[in-house]
């Protein structure tokens, strides 16, 4: 349906002061672009939003003052008419802390009843209260329309250098919008083009347009560097994702001469997390990409250099250096090397499938496809916590959502509070015991077949579209023999290192050392690491921290920026 006049932002309260507190914290703040409306009841409250859905008029966000379990479920109600809508409980300072409060936002988020909870507003202004509503409107802007400073890419098909190009600027953690040439945004972004310029075209928010440009282009546009500025470094970090952009932060940050490389962008994996929830320090949860673009920006500022859109081809010994090979920069020299390279999701190995990649099938999560399966009936591969999450954003557009799991349960290998989330969605379910053999269409995904696992019995089943997230190969097929692997080719360090492998060092190998000196191993990329994003994290950090040990143990002195503030970083 067309949307008119200015979006709604609708808040209810039966306490008419608490009311009135949030009514002038709204209007001040946010009325020039959004229809304030505020009411007393939920039955109103339910009359408003059926008057803008049957007029065409969008609500972007409905707070709900928290006052026992029939708001849940009035908030559970918004989606039947607004799906897009973000919603929000409301509490009261007085409720802060205590643990029934605490259980009904865990259940109440875990159950898909609502999306935040927010304090209601102190003495004016409240800019804690105006930081959560803020966050909550970027995200329904992202979510529902084309949000400022986002590149487009305008092309023939959804298929071909069009999805390349889509999935070069995702791994950037870059805000994307396709659109076909034919219509009405595309040949606005054609029309601003050179005259014949060749498809696809990127346009970024500077108005800047490249005609099917290269990965290298793109990543300069983007502001990502292609080539290093030196070829010296104390450490060279290959992997731009959660363990990698941990390392980067925590190196530049303590005075080590950094370089982070990636075949891709920032983010990793990561960036196919719509929401993270579980991650320490947002308890309203972050998405993937906020996480990666944030964290990308504080190892720059900290003086960390970053090389996009190339692969490391090669890692060998110069004398007492260690030489990393880039295929456009040449040869980089350093003193050590983390290896954050990650996984990669399997293929399916489905033919008819593989050919529709970018026109309805695609690898990783729907972090900027979704909104453009609204109605339609979608599958999911996977059954770990970013197949759920991925099933879960994708439940807000799309008319079903069918988990395709392998196991016979959908805890195997998810967290408790995905699963019950997912149990609790009305519009996702999960063949469980199942996997994907086939499917097929004409130019785009339109079927798949599904067979049973026990009993080999297939289905055909119709489906718009395909996201797989299918387990992890470790991207190590490019190191030297020098760095030991387990069969599955995940790297070996410290003890797990097997003890035939000759060590000619007088010191003893550091925990996250490879069988190679001086080559460490964080996140996914390692033997025995822990799959989620705090471990990663976590290892990209005390990776810096054996680097001040190997420096020590060399007798050398990091040659960056020296830190700034004396002491142990936090």
């Amino acid at each position: 349906m067309r949307t008119v006049g200015q979006p709604v932002i609708l808040a209810v309260d039966d306490d008419e002061i608490l009311l009135g507190a949030i009514e002038r914290e709204l209007h001040d703040r946010y009325a020039r672009h959004y229809r304030v409306t505020c009411v007393r009841s939920t039955a109103e409250a339910r009359a408003r939003l059926a008057e803008c859905a049957s007029s065409g008029v969008e609500v972007a966000l409905v707070l709900a003052g928290r006052s026992g379990p029939s708001t849940s479920e009035f908030l559970a109600e918004v989606w039947n008419t607004h799906p897009r809508a973000k919603r929000a409980l409301a509490v009261g300072f007085g409720d802060w802390g205590r643990k029934a409060v605490g259980a009904e936002i865990f259940e109440g988020v875990a159950d898909g009843r609502f999306d935040h909870y927010v304090l209601r507003p102190g003495e004016s202004p409240d800019e804690l209260f105006h930081q959560t509503i803020s966050s909550m409107l970027l995200e329904w802007w992202e979510g529902s329309r084309v949000a400022p400073n986002t590149v487009y890419i305008v092309g023939e098909s959804w298929a071909g250098r069009a999805h390349e190009l889509r999935e070069a600027l995702k791994q950037c953690a870059v805000v994307h919008h396709f659109c076909l040439a034919d219509s009405d945004e595309g040949r606005a972004v054609v029309a601003s083009a050179p005259r014949g310029a060749r498809l696809p075209l990127v346009m970024f928010p500077n108005g800047m347009v490249l005609e099917n440009p290269s990965n290298a282009e793109v990543a300069r546009a983007a502001g990502g560097a292609v080539n290093p500025e030196r070829v010296d470094f104390d450490v060279v970090i290959v992997g731009g994702g959660p363990a990698g952009l941990s390392a980067a932060v925590y190196g530049a940050s303590e005075g080590f001469r950094t370089l982070v490389v990636d075949k891709g962008g920032i983010g990793g994996q990561a960036t196919s997390s719509s929401l993270i929830r579980n991650y320490l320090g947002f308890p309203r949860g972050i998405s993937g990409r906020q996480l990666a673009q944030s964290a990308y920006n504080q190892a720059w500022v900290f003086g960390a250099e970053f090389v996009f859109m190339q692969p490391v081809t090669g890692l060998g010994r110069d004398g007492e250096q260690l030489v990393v090979t880039l295929p456009e920069s040449g040869l980089v020299r350093c003193s050590a090397v983390i290896l954050a390279t990650g996984a990669r999701y399997r293929r399916l190995d489905v033919a008819p499938l593989e050919a529709l990649i970018g026109a309805g099938v695609f690898y990783g999560g729907p972090t900027s496809e979704a909104s453009a399966f609204a109605g339609r009936d979608v599958f999911v591969v996977g059954g770990a916590n970013s197949a759920g999450q991925a099933a879960l954003h994708l439940a807000r557009f799309a008319r079903s959502v069918t988990l395709v799991i392998r196991t016979d349960s959908l805890r195997a290998g998810m967290s408790e509070y995905l699963a019950r989330q997912i149990e609790m969605t009305d519009n996702v379910g999960a063949r469980l015991g199942c996997q994907v053999v086939g499917g097929g269409g004409a130019g785009r995904l339109e079927h798949l077949v599904l067979r049973d696992v026990r009993t080999q019995a297939e289905t055909t089943v119709a489906a718009h579209a395909l996201f797989l997230l299918i387990g992890a190969q470790p991207n190590t097929d490019w190191l030297p023999p020098e760095v030991e692997r387990d069969d599955q080719g995940f790297i070996l360090t410290g003890p797990d290192v097997s003890q035939r492998r000759a060590w000619a060092l007088d010191r003893s190998r550091f925990p996250l050392e490879s069988s190679m000196p001086g080559v460490f191993a964080a996140g996914d990329v390692r033997h025995g690491a822990v799959k989620r994003v705090a471990s990663a994290v976590g290892e990209g950090s005390i990776a810096i921290q054996l680097l001040h040990h190997l420096f020590a143990a060399e007798g050398r002195q990091p040659r960056g920026r020296p830190r700034e503030h004396p002491g142990t970083p936090a």
